[in-house]
Order: structure tokens, then sequence, then C-alpha cells
């Protein structure tokens, strides 16, 4: 059968793609902006005949209702491996775990412990051979659609056409769904001042050649602005940003010192604004590749001067990172932390940094009034996640500077720590610190 017959065939509308939906089925959707919007946002259309199923996630984007609606808990539970302000916002209705995890194995455990009846996720609109491209997420979606006994994928002519380990052929998928939809775009945070002193930190500590990691947010916008005067970087990341693509454009990052796939930038998915999507649509320079290759401490260290960059909510004084959990509260997910933290330092010359502010602004629960804290801690808030361990931390960064914590002992430690911290917590983490017996 042609191509064109054989897609003409597998088109579905949203109605008849919640239709092949029945009670108990496990369904894992595409990652950020690679998750099926029109389906989602209709998922809970179809509560009043289905009961436990099971939508898995990460980075969801859509504010569906199936999730964030109390009244939908019986019908639809969502399993996450990385939490959004969507996630927060519906986890009070008590059918939203977490599922912990290090993002490169998050699709071989997930299989080894649930089977997934359905995959749904997005692609672009398949070419003349009848190949489509996965476009914006490879972290775990070709993985859990070659396992599925469904695969349903919306197509949108919006979508770039990604290139790497991205493609697949209409005769592997059920169904599409023709969608048009915009990209959901994550908006770029403008810098403050905290977060261009980090960057300026953190980007003295880089050099000419290395291959960097950086996450999204203020801090590694700023470390991306401040990398201008630096020459022939690489990129081997999870997740490909508009502060990479710009970057690119002016020149800084070439991938020519790469150990591997010189010239090419490479990512496992993209998550940001118009002008990085505009950039990744038929660029052979970048490489979408699986997650679970990508992520590898093992394939991250292979690359000589590697470098990650990573943030955290907050550390405590022997250095325990929690980047995902407000005490108990699940607030994000490790994602590739450890992954990248590890993997940059099993690399040649490689180097790992955590970047925080010293202090927050919180509320105070007694008085309801805002009050500042250190967010360098002599232990962490009960019940507290630790997503990078004290023995896998090697630089961490505040506005005040940096501290060296690689082969240092815990007494060190906190006297590194305690430099970084805010000035007005210095004394009270050092009377901390002797009671607890950290240091004498």
């Amino acid at each position: 059968m042609k191509s064109k017959e054989l897609i003409n065939e597998k088109y579905i509308t949203v109605d008849k793609a919640l239709n092949l939906i029945k009670s108990g089925d496990v369904i894992v959707s595409g990652l950020g902006s690679a998750e099926p919007k029109e389906i989602l946002k209709n998922l809970h259309k179809i509560s009043d005949r289905v009961n436990d199923v099971t939508v898995t996630t990460c980075l969801p984007m859509e504010m569906a209702e199936y999730f964030t609606n109390a009244k939908y808990k019986d019908s639809f539970r969502m399993d996450g491996w990385f939490y959004t302000a969507a996630m927060r916002k519906g986890q009070k209705n008590g059918n939203i775990s977490f599922i912990p995890n290090h993002l490169h194995l998050a699709a071989t455990k997930r299989m080894d412990h649930k089977k997934t009846n359905i995959y749904m996720g997005t692609a672009t609109i398949p070419d003349k051979h009848g190949y489509l491209s996965l476009s914006l997420s490879n972290v775990y979606e070709k993985r859990m659609m070659e396992k599925a006994d469904l695969v349903i994928l919306e197509i949108n002519k919006n979508y770039p056409r990604t290139l790497g380990d991205v493609e697949v052929h209409i005769s592997d998928i059920d169904y599409v769904v023709e969608t048009d939809y915009e990209v959901p775009e994550l908006p770029d945070v403008e810098p403050n001042e905290k977060d261009l002193m980090i960057g300026r930190f953190i980007a003295e500590r880089i050099n000419d050649g290395d291959c960097i990691q950086l996450g999204i947010g203020g801090i590694p916008n700023a470390v991306a602005a401040s990398l201008g005067d630096k020459k022939d970087l690489g990129i081997h990341t999870e997740m490909f940003t508009t502060g990479m693509v710009k970057l690119i454009k002016s020149g800084v990052v070439t991938g020519k010192k790469k150990n591997f796939y010189k010239g090419k930038h490479i990512a496992a998915f993209a998550l940001g604004t118009k002008e990085l999507y505009d950039f990744l649509d038929d660029n052979p320079s970048i490489m979408m590749m699986d997650g679970y290759w990508t992520n590898d401490p093992y394939v991250i260290g292979k690359n000589d001067n590697q470098v990650s960059i990573n943030t955290t909510i907050e550390i405590d004084l022997t250095g325990q990172c929690a980047s995902e959990s407000i005490g108990a509260v699940q607030f994000s997910g490790t994602g590739g932390q450890a992954d990248t933290a590890i993997g940059a330092q099993m690399s040649k010359n490689g180097r790992s940094f955590i970047a925080l502010y010293s202090t927050a602004m919180v509320k105070n629960k007694e008085t309801g009034v805002r009050e500042e804290i250190s967010k360098i801690v002599p232990f962490l808030k009960p019940g507290a996640a630790v997503s990078l361990s004290r023995n896998d931390v090697d630089m961490v960064v505040t506005e005040y500077g940096v501290a060296e914590l690689r082969g240092t002992t815990v007494s060190e430690r906190v006297y590194k720590l305690i430099d970084i911290a805010h000035p007005k917590f210095k004394e009270e983490l050092f009377i901390k610190a002797k009671e607890l017996g950290l240091i004498y």
C-alpha cells in the first residue's frame, strides 16, 4: 500500500481517539510540548464511562480538567516523572503521584513496573515517504511507542521537523489526529541581578572548547548570556533551550571540540520560544536522541570538558541538594540533575555546578508575613527529597561566590558553604553546625 493511502486510513477525530480509551488503561503522554493537547484537554469528557485510567506524564503544560478538577479523580489518576505548575495545582485532589526517577531510566524502569496500553504524543505531518518526526521530545517517547498496544499521535503542521533518532514511519502508528494549534511555548525568564552574578561566577569557570548542559530559568539564561566571549563550545544536554540557540547563532557554540558527534548539538527534548522551534526545523546540526542514551552518565562522560549546570531549592551544610521538593511536598522532579552532574564529573576535566540564591522570601505560617530565610541550611526540611547526594556535589554557586566541594570533608564543606551564604545568616549557621557536631 502506498504511503499516502496508508496515512489516510489512519486519520481519526479527537472523539474517536477518546472512544478508544477504556477503564483501567495505562496511558503515557509525550513530554512538555510533545503532549497531545487536544486529546488531553477533552479527556474528562469520558469520565462518565471510565474509571481507574492512569495517565503518566512529564512536564505537562496543559491545565487539563481530568487532573485539575477534583470531580474526575475517580475516573483518572496522573503519575508524573516531573511536576509543573499544572500538577502542583492538581495534586491537592489526591489523584496525582510522583515517580522517583533519573530521567535516562524513566522509560525502562516504568516499563518494568507497569504495562503501557496507549501512547499518545505529537508529531509533524508525514513526509512523502510516510515518515513523521516526533519533533520536540524523545526522552522516552519512542521507547514507549514500541511497547504500547496502541499509538495515537496528534500531527501538526506547526511542529518543527527535527532530526536524529525521532523519525517514525506511519506504518508503526495506529491512528493520527490532525491538529493546528501553535506549539506551546515556555517564555524566556529575564535574568535578574542575582542571576547575572551567579551566571558570571559560572562563566568564569567555563573554558573555550567546553561542552555544556544547561536547564531553563533565570540562572541558566544568565549563564548563557555570560558566555559571549567563549569559543568553540559544544552542547550535549537533556534540554535544548532558546539560550542555546542564541549561543549558536553568535558563533560561541560550534561543537568542533567535542569527542563525538563533532559539530552536532545533542539533546533529548526542546522547550522554549518560537525562536527555538523555528531554529530546530529541518536543522541538521541538531540531533534529538533517545534520553536513555543522551542522559546516560557514561555517555555524557565521554566528552572531555563536559560542564553540567543545574539549580536546587536548598542545600544543607554537608552538600545534600533538595532540588525537587519543599519538605515532603513535591514541587518539580529529579529530572536529569544526577545524570548530568555525575556524567560531567566522569568526564576528563569535567565540572558540575549547582546554583541557587542564598535566600528566599517565604510566608511565615504563624504570622502570615513573608520573611527572608537562608537556602543554605543546617539540615534539609523534614521530608525533603535529596535529588543530588552529597557524594555527587562538585561546585555550589550563590550570588556570594563558589564553594568547591569536590573531595572535601564534612567540616570543610561547612566552612565553604557558609562562606557563600547570605551574611545575615552566617553566625546562625555556624552555631547550628557546632550544635550538630559538624564542626567543633
